[in-house]
């Protein structure tokens, strides 16, 4: 997959920080968070400052969009809403549960808004909303919702 010069340039910056001796990352995705230019900037931030260190994307939509799921020991370039790169993560754990079951503790990793449950609930619920529209689903409190986290490994 052919990335854009600036992303495969800040590729090679953290593959320059890693010892001669460590095994080399296979690949990496790139892409920002959300769905707008605002959102992937506001979100990728506080990735890149390690505020946020989980995030969550409904099922559906991947299926829909026919991408594949994140998975464990994954590197991704975070970009902004520019497409510039923000940061490089590495993905922790991947779990599917549905939207009704995420609990505080993921909410407050997810590191929006002032951190509640009632807050992500809210902003996610909304923006979930738009996805369902998008692809022609109801959204359900049952809905699959694909839950990540990860960990910032580069801020060039």
């Amino acid at each position: 997959m052919a990335h854009d010069p600036a992303v495969e340039a800040y590729w090679q910056g953290f593959l320059a920080t890693l010892p001669p001796d460590a095994p080399r990352p296979a690949g990496y995705s790139a892409w920002g968070f959300g769905d707008s230019p605002e959102m992937a900037d506001e979100l990728g931030a506080l990735v890149r400052d390690g505020i946020k260190t989980a995030t969550c994307g409904l099922l559906w939509e991947y299926e829909a969009d026919g991408d594949p799921l994140p998975q464990v020991d994954e590197y991704s370039v975070i970009t902004g809403g520019d497409g510039s790169p923000l940061c490089i993560i590495e993905t922790l754990e991947v779990a599917v549960r549905p939207f009704n079951t995420v609990d505080a503790q993921f909410a407050y990793d997810e590191g929006e808004g002032d951190r509640s449950y009632a807050d992500w609930r809210a902003g996610h619920w909304r923006f979930f909303s738009r996805a369902c529209e998008r692809i022609g689903r109801q959204i359900d409190e049952m809905m699959p919702i694909v839950c990540e986290r990860f960990r910032v490994v580069y801020r060039g």
